[in-house]
């Protein structure tokens, strides 16, 4: 593993930081607040395995009440769940779900951490997770984190057997008690100690919950009110925690703000118990830390003088306390900031186009405001990372100008992605970014601050600030790109019946001026029409659009189309990539530029579909690669168009979930069916359910799911015309599927419904409920908790042929092929 130098103390003090965010102040109140931190010496961990399955009010209360430093380590970035918002799914979600989490901590006051496993999709067993995942590499992940932050106390969510929910829930605690135990033995992990020193933490406990129907409180376990009100806040944790929460949007976390009493529970998993509170035996004083008294007393005086209409008279303690405790265990990090927000410092680094190329000069323009009063004496002067000092004057706007090489930086890319991973884990090679939620963006280089004879190193990310007429200014990390990127239009392309596909390129530029060749490189025997394609783009953002006419080899079942750009000499493979969402940063990244080729023989049965968007999926653009016509139709669109001139009716995954309106449609679409159409409704949640059943007879969901992707199929009606026209469905239609069979299964269903499979996990009981038909009046409905979400954009054959036959016509008129 590479490691950069990088001294001990630093590490454990500061973590690392990422995407930037607006240069923000704090309120005199919260300055209060923080201040108070400055006396609190104790830390804790929470442990978890995804993204909103911490407890945010304990953590707020942890923070922000007991002014502990606080981490919350999340063994996965979600990448496996589901988008309620739009149509993301496995990297791409983890990337949103990690912003989604880093927001919520800038609310509730905790460090985020992360270690390398990846969230393959749902796991019934602990046993399975840590399997795929790799036990060891991630235990070592959760021993660096706990030596690196030294926590006095580790908290996990979850229990290690079945009230844990599923495997990587369980597993989390299995982990999370392991590296308790690891982070301690000079034995376990010893590469890891040239850069930080074991760590014994005093206990390990379970924080117990009542989820549902599983209650795993008691009266008697150690309990405390996280439920407390902050005067100096003027809020209780339980309104922080929902404001924090509520970040969760790609899972539909949005929570009722909670006031009053709000009993946590505990019980202890390892190390030495507690009886009256989590802290109990831990010194949580200054003098732990061999604080000396004088330098206490000296802290206390800065808290007991506070002014929150004059932060600034706090300076000169603050500035004789730095001095104080230089050499010390001390929460440095917090102090300079104390610092810089008493004296009101703003410092931004603007740069004037949103992405750079790697080949570019970046023009940086630093503004800098002291907002000491006037009559201030405290010199404050700013020393840039090429020497230069600028005397800052309290209110007066200074500005500094200078270019930077983009070679200076890498491409912005999540560390995590640099490198093809596995189906368990991220390859990461630093232990300087191992556990942090993000790398540091590109950024100014080392600056220095001198306030007062002091002096605090700063460093600034590099943004670029636009402004909207309705939204304001918005503020987003500047971004690094390849010369030239090339960016096809899916990821996945199904190639029917041997017939030749056209590939659509996006070529953008991110130079003033570009040149060179794009090479076309296809699995064996395939062919395109070109394959060296020359390209001349004149400006910044010009795109080129190509299409390509590529032929499989007819006895080929596929294989990989990748992407090479020669531009200046160099070679590139970098397609492009943007989400953008009101609530979190805009990501940019630059995935490599291929997509798999797969070819299978396909007959269709009509063409001319109709889709209703649920909660967001890809099979609109799925079944257009393959030649369907799609339209998709808003509620009032299903309620006043005339629906029989389509073939099928298909809604979006969670419609019936997340629609206000599917009250008034679910006639309509029934009375279309009635009539002789076709309508598809795919998966939804058990809770809630806008209707007591999406289909025209009564049905229950659950949370039955089959998680194993090669889970054995069972036919149960081989002979039912959805297994036989337009396409022969065999067993072999369920070979490469992704992550999972399906997910929220009907259950006692009417008589009515005819279920095609029954499927299962290694050791659980036979589930019919992944794919319900029946005729209703003239027409046919179909239910399917299938994953074809998953299945179609990875463009697996078998869920292709499956999903046509299931929305085929039922109209003899129908188009055929």
């Amino acid at each position: 593993m590479l490691h950069r130098k990088y001294l001990y103390c630093l590490l454990i003090l500061f973590p690392l930081s990422g995407h930037a965010q607006p240069a923000t102040q704090r309120t005199s109140a919260e300055i209060r607040l923080q201040l108070a931190a400055l006396e609190v010496s104790g830390s804790v961990l929470y442990m978890a395995a995804h993204p909103d399955d911490e407890n945010t009010r304990l953590l707020s209360y942890l923070a922000k009440e007991r002014k502990v430093r606080t981490g919350y380590l999340s063994l996965t970035r979600g990448d496996g769940g589901q988008n309620l918002i739009g149509t993301e799914q496995g990297e791409l979600l983890g990337l949103i779900r990690t912003q989604e989490l880093l927001a919520a901590r800038r609310m509730d006051g905790a460090v985020q951490f992360f270690s390398t496993a990846n969230d393959f999709g749902f796991s019934k067993t602990s046993a399975e997770t840590l399997k795929i995942w790799d036990h060891q590499k991630i235990l070592g992940n959760a021993v660096w984190v706990i030596r690196s932050f030294r926590p006095d106390v580790i908290i996990t969510r979850f229990p290690e057997d079945e009230r844990a929910g599923h495997g990587h829930h369980a597993a989390s605690a299995i982990i999370a008690r392991e590296a308790f135990i690891a982070a301690a033995d000079p034995k376990k992990f010893p590469e890891q100690l040239r850069y930080v020193k074991t760590w014994q933490a005093k206990r390990i406990m379970w924080n117990t919950f009542s989820f549902g129907s599983v209650n795993t409180t008691a009266e008697d376990q150690l309990k405390i009110d996280a439920g407390v009100y902050n005067p100096i806040l003027g809020k209780s944790y339980g309104e922080i925690a929902a404001e924090s929460r509520t970040n969760h949007k790609s899972q539909g976390f949005g929570t009722a703000r909670q006031r009053g009493p709000a009993p946590e529970y505990f019980l202890p998993v390892a190390g030495e118990p507690a009886k009256q509170d989590i802290f109990d035996g831990i010194d949580l004083t200054l003098g732990r830390n061999k604080i000396p008294q004088k330098t206490q007393d000296l802290l206390r005086t800065i808290i007991r003088n506070y002014d929150s209409a004059d932060p600034a008279a706090s300076l000169p303690g603050l500035l004789e306390l730095k001095t104080a405790v230089r050499g010390l265990e001390f929460r440095h990090e917090l102090l300079d900031e104390l610092i810089l927000d008493c004296a009101g410092i703003y410092i931004q680094a603007k740069v004037a186009e949103p992405i750079y190329a790697l080949q570019e000069e970046i023009p940086i323009k630093l503004d800098v405001l002291s907002r000491l009063g006037k009559d201030s004496k405290i010199p404050v002067n700013l020393i840039l990372s090429d020497g230069r000092k600028l005397a800052l004057k309290p209110g007066i706007p200074l500005k500094a100008e200078w270019k930077i090489d983009a070679n200076t930086f890498e491409i912005s890319q999540p560390y995590w992605l640099r490198e093809k991973h596995t189906l368990g884990s991220f390859k990461v090679e630093s232990y300087e970014e191992l556990g942090q939620p993000e790398a540091p963006g590109a950024g100014t280089g080392p600056l220095k601050l001198e306030i007062g004879g002091q002096e605090i190193e700063l460093k600034r990310s590099l943004v670029f600030s636009e402004t909207d007429p309705v939204k304001g200014e918005l503020i987003n990390p500047a971004v690094i790109a390849p010369p030239v990127t090339a960016t096809m239009n899916a990821a996945s392309y199904l190639f029917l019946n041997g017939e030749t596909k056209k590939i659509r390129i996006k070529l953008r530029s991110f130079m003033t001026r570009s040149s060179g060749n794009l090479k076309i490189r296809l699995p064996q025997g395939w062919k395109a029409d070109r394959n060296n394609i020359p390209f001349q783009l004149n400006g910044k953002g010009v795109i080129q659009d190509i299409e390509v006419a590529v032929t499989p080899e007819r006895s080929s079942k596929g294989g990989t189309i990748t992407l090479e750009i020669e531009t200046g000499g160099k070679s590139y493979t970098k397609g492009y990539q943007e989400i953008r969402y009101d609530h979190i940063p805009v990501l940019t990244l630059f995935p490599e530029a291929e997509a798999k080729a797969v070819q299978t023989e396909l007959r269709y049965g009509g063409k001319k579909i109709a889709y209703i968007a649920g909660a967001g999926d890809l099979i609109p653009q799925s079944l257009q690669q393959i030649g369907y016509q799609v339209t998709q139709l808003s509620p009032a669109q299903i309620l006043s168009s005339d629906l029989s001139v389509y073939d099928a009716v298909i809604t979006g995954v969670r419609l019936y979930n997340i629609s206000n309106e599917i009250k008034a449609m679910q006639p309509r679409l029934l009375e279309y069916v009635s009539a002789g159409g076709t309508l598809l409704v795919q998966y939804n949640v058990d809770s809630p359910l806008k209707l007591e059943s999406p289909g025209p007879y009564p049905m229950k969901l659950t949370r039955e799911r089959v998680t194993e992707e090669d889970a054995e199929v069972t036919f149960l009606h081989p002979d039912h015309p959805a297994l036989n026209y337009p396409n022969k469905i065999t067993k072999a239609d369920f070979e490469g599927w992704i992550q999972e069979r399906g997910l929220y299964f009907a259950s006692e269903f009417d008589s009515r419904y005819t279920a095609l499979f029954s499927m299962h996990d290694l050791g659980a009981a036979p589930a019919n409920g992944s794919l319900l038909l029946t005729k209703y009046g003239k027409g046919k409905f179909v239910y399917t908790s299938l994953a074809f979400f998953r299945e179609l954009p990875a463009g697996v054959p078998g869920a292709y042929r499956l999903f046509v036959n299931l929305i085929s016509s039922n109209n003899p008129n129908h188009e055929s092929q």
